[in-house]
């Protein structure tokens, strides 16, 4: 029996870092076009809205001039430009009534093109509000991890900052660690471990905080080296979670870093300064800084 073999397809995915590519599975869906045009930067949606917009009325004036004579109120100069301009207040549903469709034919295309609008209006609105009203984390993590004693025991610590103008409150922090382990019947497993930190969650994250993780006998990273990591490809993925209080909504950021991003023997400079009693100054042109420890 011949059964009908599917395409091949790849979907690539990017994790911070890291890129995945998913072979052997659906490519796309019509509705991954919604998060698609979700996850568009606004330069580039702005863009892709001007191309579907001068695109169907090019389309709409194409099929007006197909028929000469077809939409009355001509300017008397060029027919397509008169079609184009005449598409734009149609779908646009504005009709300054200087040009109308005057036979059957123009009135069905324009019947047609007044539905796509509409539906088009709709679509781009609910889009355009969910954008606006989408929160946005604004956590910016350190470049680097740094391993450095604390109170006399290593530690691993990476400083996040909240840059958005009011407090996140319950706020969620965990760090996330992977490399690979050989295994007793050979070749390697990836594993993974949620490092324990001193504290994982806060009230209330106002400003900016340095997450730790004691390196102990019980630590993953015991004994761990600048060579043991690289030999074992390891992975941090630093996650925030927390609730926008303005728009009472959850929202969340991460950051991934590799081995390439450990230091050891570093720890990150101080950024808070007391004004006065009650205020703090908080320099976050330093968030990233480190010092050798001494």
């Amino acid at each position: 029996m011949n059964m009908k073999r599917r395409r091949p397809s790849h979907v690539s995915i990017r994790a911070g870092q890291v890129e995945f590519v998913k072979v052997n599975t659906d490519a796309w869906r019509w509705r991954d076009v919604y998060r698609w045009l979700l996850g568009l930067n606004w330069p580039r949606f702005a863009v892709f809205v001007a191309v579907v917009y001068i695109g169907l009325n090019l389309l709409f004036a194409a099929l007006y001039s197909l028929q000469q004579d077809s939409i009355a109120g001509s300017t008397g100069g060029h027919w397509f430009f008169d079609c184009f301009f005449f598409s734009i207040q149609t779908l646009a549903t504005v009709g300054y009534g200087h040009m109308y469709p005057q036979t059957l034919y123009a009135h069905i295309i324009s019947t047609i093109e007044i539905m796509t609008g509409v539906f088009l209006l709709a679509v781009m609105t609910g889009l355009i509000f969910v954008r606006f009203s989408r929160p946005i984390a604004r956590v910016v993590f350190s470049r680097s991890i740094v391993i450095a004693p604390l109170n006399g025991r290593p530690t691993l610590m990476v400083r996040v900052g909240n840059e958005n103008q009011h407090s996140m409150v319950e706020a969620e922090f965990r760090i996330m660690f992977s490399r690979d382990e050989p295994l007793l019947e050979g070749g390697d497993f990836r594993y993974f471990y949620v490092l324990k930190l001193h504290f994982d969650r806060l009230t209330v994250f106002p400003a900016a905080l340095t997450l730790r993780h004691t390196i102990d006998e019980k630590s993953p990273l015991f004994g761990a080296t600048p060579e043991s990591l690289e030999a074992r490809r390891v992975l941090f993925l630093v996650s925030v979670i927390g609730i926008d209080p303005v728009i009472a909504a959850p929202v969340q950021m991460q950051k991934d870093y590799t081995w390439h991003d450990v230091r050891f023997g570093e720890r990150f400079v101080e950024i808070y300064t007391e004004l006065e009693p009650g205020r703090l100054s908080v320099d976050y042109g330093r968030l990233h800084d480190t010092e050798p420890v001494g």
